[in-house]
């Protein structure tokens, strides 16, 4: 079975919603006849560029381990990915395919294209086999620059602690949020999606990546240059439209980190059915540097200024068209408003 361009295939926390455990350290299955067959494959997504290249070369270190650790238990399937959007296509064939868990290997890029592949036009991709009883369940081996999304459950930036909750194979349900814009498919996140200056922050800190974390302050600094705080308008819950005005930032969670450790939705949770907005309102440059400290610790939420809500769904436009107000999602960038932010409640199985 091939995934992507370069298949080989080679011979902590507690959750809330926790499915079943398919430990690989179990023996093999038997088949009727007596013989013994392999567990499902296990097809790991590479972003060998990520990290200014750090993940490739890492991911090269951390193979034999791999190897040793999980081999035995089932089939390894290596795809390296050689572009924008590839690790969509890997993972939409993996599951058809009837894999077994596709594993994002690399930063939270990484992991929002891989989510993104676990549907198309909308809907959830099917196994081409309708005979498969399980669900392709979604791994992560944290090898990025930011790996904001694992912070959200303390998991150490540590590959080997990684393999070993893959290795443990419990699932647990997690939830993913949607975005619609005027035209075009839905785009689905995992982490946060924020609109204004952060998104616009994002953007610029996308081009600075060969810094490290270091991108997220310089990309601040260039966001601030020319920036404006925007009247918007929100409608939650398919409710009555509100006008929220001076918004500097509105950031929508479903886990709680973004921008490479600053805790902005603390009270997020992937696994709760909600999404957490929290929209800082008239903020000024001198604001974030003096309330930085309370940004990263995700004490801000009693400042002046902040504002926090917990909904299903969440629709944002402009009141009067000027420059376009960015938005982005898990650090990608999206576009422009308007958009739609809704939650499709234990849509992922994770192994966790």
């Amino acid at each position: 079975m091939v995934y992507g361009i370069a298949a080989v295939a080679m011979p902590k926390p507690s959750f809330p919603r926790a499915e079943r455990s398919a430990a690989l350290d179990h023996s093999p299955n038997r088949t009727e006849d007596g013989s013994s067959h392999r567990r499902g494959d296990f097809v790991f997504v590479v972003n060998p560029k990520g990290a200014n290249g750090r993940t490739g070369k890492e991911w090269k270190k951390l193979l034999p381990y791999l190897q040793a650790r999980l081999g035995r238990h089932c089939k390894i399937h290596e795809s390296l990915t050689s572009g924008p959007s590839h690790a969509i296509d890997i993972t939409r064939e993996a599951i058809r395919e009837g894999a077994e868990a596709v594993i994002a290997v690399g930063g939270d890029g990484t992991l929002h294209e891989v989510v993104n592949g676990f549907f198309w036009a909308g809907k959830p991709v099917p196994h081409h086999d309708q005979g498969v009883s399980h669900a392709t369940a979604l791994g992560l081996i944290p090898l990025g620059t930011g790996s904001d999304f694992a912070r959200t459950f303390g998991w150490k930036n540590d590959p080997h602690d990684a393999i070993e909750r893959i290795a443990k194979g419990v699932r647990s349900r997690f939830d993913v949020g949607v975005i619609n814009g005027e035209s075009g498919e839905p785009h689905f996140f995992i982490n946060v999606a924020d609109i204004h200056l952060s998104a616009k922050a994002g953007y610029y800190a996308s081009k600075y990546k060969r810094f490290g974390n270091l991108c997220y302050v310089i990309g601040t600094l260039r966001a601030f240059i020319g920036h404006r705080n925007r009247d918007l308008k929100i409608k939650v819950n398919g409710g009555e439209w509100e006008i929220v005005p001076e918004v500097t930032a509105l950031c929508i969670g479903n886990a709680k980190f973004f921008g490479g450790g600053m805790k902005i939705t603390p009270t997020a949770d992937p696994c709760n059915g909600n999404l957490e907005v929290v929209i800082l309102q008239g903020f000024e440059w001198y604001d974030f540097i003096l309330k930085l400290h309370k940004l990263y610790n995700g004490t801000h939420l009693s400042v002046k200024g902040v504002r926090s809500r917990s909904v299903q769904s969440i629709e944002v436009e402009e009141v009067t068209h000027g420059d376009n107000i960015y938005v982005q999602s898990d650090g990608e960038h999206l576009g422009f408003l308007p958009r739609r932010f809704c939650i499709l409640p234990g849509a992922i199985e994770m192994l966790c």
